[in-house]
């Protein structure tokens, strides 16, 4: 908004606000009726201050929604890779993942499973898998299976896809 009209905007707030006058009727209930009214109206009268914060709000508002229009080019966030190993079994193999998704710059989280029986149990389920199958890469809740089947998933672009790329 322009100054003059901020300046009457504050000279007018400050009439209604103060309680100079308020003793006398004819003074009380005009300004009681313009406190109503601007209050109904959401507060169009108001001190430089709150009219300066409420400009500088919307000024942040109008370039937030400018930057959301633009289009999006800010990384989606990547599903987690959780790789489902027993500590001291299949060391190999495990190495084997993590170079893999290490080369395809896959970050991904290891989870010990071992002595965690449940977890072992939902795994090899969920993965259709035996124990002896870890480790067990999943794609968020969606299992890629072990080392071989990562490969054929890579190769075959299913990765990419359950990677959101």
């Amino acid at each position: 908004m322009s100054e003059p009209l901020d300046r009457l905007r504050d000279a007018l707030y400050r009439a209604i606000t103060t309680a100079r006058g308020d003793s006398i009727p004819a003074l009380r209930i005009p300004k009681d009726l313009g406190r109503r009214l601007n209050m109904a109206l959401g507060q169009p009268l108001a001190t430089r201050e709150d009219l300066a914060r409420r400009a500088s709000a919307r000024a942040r508002l109008r370039d937030l929604r400018a930057g959301a229009k633009a289009p999006e080019q800010a990384a989606r966030e990547r599903p987690p890779v959780l790789v489902y190993f027993e500590a001291g079994r299949n060391v190999r193999e495990l190495k084997r993942i993590e170079e893999l998704l290490a080369a395809k710059s896959i970050r991904w989280k290891r989870l010990d499973v071992a002595g965690d029986e449940a977890t072992v149990d939902f795994v090899t389920r969920r993965a259709e898998c035996e124990r002896d199958d870890l480790p067990v890469v999943f794609v968020a809740d969606r299992p890629v299976g072990p080392f071989e089947a990562l490969v054929r998933s890579d190769v075959s672009g299913e990765l990419a896809k359950l990677l959101g790329d």
